[in-house]
């Protein structure tokens, strides 16, 4: 199976932790060598944060339990490049 070299993942998350140590701990894991969270909607108890990870090898699996291990879930899986390389979608300027 050709590798996953990034993920952008929108997710549902706490006010707590904060987005920044939210997107350090992603940035922590095996694999991973960029991480960029962005937040889109914040609501009285939650928000919505656009999280794109870059990285030779990454586990989608180990990214989703970190993210639940922060409180928080993966609503959806919004891109995905595979392979050698990346592959930059002019649609959404990556």
């Amino acid at each position: 199976m050709a590798p996953i070299r990034r993920l952008v993942l929108d997710v549902l998350k706490p006010h707590d932790p904060n987005v920044v140590t939210f997107t350090t701990q992603l940035g922590e894991l095996d694999g991973i060598d960029a991480a960029t969270a962005t937040v889109i909607e914040v609501d009285e108890n939650v928000k919505t944060l656009r999280v794109t990870l870059e990285g030779s090898e990454l586990d989608l699996e180990a990214v989703r339990a970190e993210i639940e291990d922060l409180s928080a879930s993966v609503h959806s899986i919004d891109q995905v490049a595979c392979g050698s390389r990346t592959v930059d979608d002019p649609l959404l300027g990556s």
